[in-house]
């Protein structure tokens, strides 16, 4: 069972390096049918690029990113050992095969091991929820989009308000360095470390999909709206497009704090996603 799931699993990695899920290629081409000059020719190029790596089965990028996993295992899954131990497999075989950029290296010593591998990393946030199956979410990160991500400790008297301000301040100051237009995932509440992990979070959405709950969806709304009217554009050459999306995540917070992470996502939102059923069949697809 593990080998299987090492093939599927690499496989995944592959679909999310060379293939970029429709709702974003969706989303790329509204963006360009409503942009002219210097913003739409950014978009045309990315859109050209996107298919060249579809056919030749290249990478989308040469930052190939940071593998990221995000496993909703049901409590009653019988294979969690199994997968656990084929997850960092599966990253050193699709570095190999692909191949993927070797992006992980000691923050020390700069020391490469050479396969996308090292200490915590691959990263996996074990989400367990009832049932018997797994759903793995892999999220290829980048650096420059990483880099652009903030934790922002607000005063809880500022509330919604406050939260809008910070957000779009933040991804205006970042202006062209995190490739727009991205998606960009908020998290608000929890803790320090829980607010980011809720960004991250919500970039498994399908881009656009907006948060079940209307107060947040109108939230969203908004902040898409204020940050694109800022004229960034693609790739901080002016235009109308500085974000594709904006998804919101939330969870409670202590009284004193308001916790906001905010998670930004380079336009090549690469996703893929691997089920996997009680009796061990593996399906692989390129929409988390």
């Amino acid at each position: 069972m593990k080998e299987k799931m090492v093939e599927k699993l690499a496989e995944a990695l592959a679909r999310a390096a060379t293939v970029l899920p429709e709702d974003v290629i969706s989303a790329l081409e509204r963006a360009r049918d409503r942009e002219e000059g210097p913003a739409r020719v950014q978009l045309e190029a990315i859109l050209k690029n996107v298919a060249i790596a579809r056919e030749g089965r290249v990478p989308i990028c040469q930052d190939t990113g940071t593998p990221t996993f995000f496993v909703r295992f049901g409590t009653g899954f019988p294979y969690l050992a199994e997968l656990a131990a084929a997850i960092p497999e599966a990253v050193r075989r699709a570095t190999r095969e692909v191949p993927l950029r070797p992006n992980t290296v000691h923050p020390l010593t700069g020391e490469n091991p050479g396969d996308n591998t090292g200490r915590h990393i691959p990263h996996v946030t074990w989400l367990p929820v009832p049932g018997d199956g797994a759903e793995i979410y892999l999220l290829p990160k980048g650096g420059g989009s990483e880099n652009c991500c903030a934790l922002k400790m607000l005063t809880p008297g500022l509330g919604s308000k406050g939260v809008k301000q910070a957000v779009v301040e933040h991804v205006v100051a970042c202006a062209g360095k995190p490739c727009p237009p991205t998606i960009v995932g908020v998290g608000i509440g929890g803790g320090a470390d829980l607010s980011l992990k809720l960004g991250k979070l919500a970039l498994l959405r399908p881009v656009g999909e907006r948060h079940p709950e209307p107060e947040v969806a109108a939230l969203e709304e908004e902040l898409e709206e204020l940050i694109n009217a800022s004229g960034i554009g693609p790739m901080g050459l002016g235009g109308k497009t500085t974000v594709l999306a904006v998804h919101v995540e939330y969870a409670h917070r202590h009284p004193a704090s308001l916790p906001l992470g905010i998670v930004v996502q380079c336009w090549a939102d690469r996703r893929a996603q691997v089920s996997i059923s009680p009796s061990g069949e593996i399906a692989v697809t390129g929409d988390a």
